[in-house]
């Protein structure tokens, strides 16, 4: 079975992106340094967007993930950069209720029922399902979420989107790996307890 792994950058205050939601990539408060870079392309270099990839010399199959799953705000944020699959080398899927049709063929629109779309998925064979975000979907899909893979960054920033987006409800996770960059991103993973 197939882990959904929720992999993300937030602030110390667990925040995603600013209030306005926008591409908080590269923000004073979410900063793209080399070391993350270096990260990324050592770990998780599926989790790159198309045209970084293709910047970077990166091809092949995913190490860690084959298929990545979005909110619609998140999405909007690729369609807005002009992308209409920011992740052409994954499986990609959307969820929304508000959108009707998706933009790109490659794109699987999911409209309701998210956690049953999340649980036939897992049951899959594959690697890992990646979560990028937002905290709204996070949030609906929790009970489901296996991993959390969180690059902390040193800035506190008071509002915005949160890591989870929706009411109270308590999951435990337990700490597994941790790692420290040159810039002060903690990257810290955690299994579900």
């Amino acid at each position: 079975m197939r882990n959904l792994v929720y992999y993300v950058a937030a602030t110390l205050d667990g925040y995603i992106a600013g209030p306005d939601g926008g591409d908080p990539s590269g923000a004073d408060y979410l900063p793209v340094t080399p070391d993350v870079v270096q990260f990324i392309v050592e770990h998780f270099p599926e989790t790159l967007p198309g045209p970084a990839r293709e910047a970077m010399g990166i091809d092949g199959p995913g190490r860690s993930f084959d298929t990545v799953l979005e909110g619609r705000a998140s999405y909007e944020v690729g369609l807005a950069a002009g992308l209409t699959d920011a992740y052409p080398h994954l499986r990609h899927l959307v969820f929304s209720t508000s959108m009707t049709t998706s933009p790109d063929p490659a794109v699987e629109l999911v409209r309701g029922d998210a956690l049953g779309r999340v649980r036939a998925l897992k049951a899959e064979s594959g690697l890992d399902l990646w979560l990028v975000g937002g905290g709204r979907l996070a949030h609906s899909l929790l009970p489901e979420i296996d991993r959390l893979v969180i690059k902390q960054n040193r800035s506190v920033i008071g509002s915005g989107v949160p890591l989870f987006d929706g009411p109270f409800r308590s999951h435990l996770f337990r700490p597994v790996d941790e790692t420290l960059l040159s810039s002060g991103v903690r990257v810290v993973t955690y299994d579900r307890a």
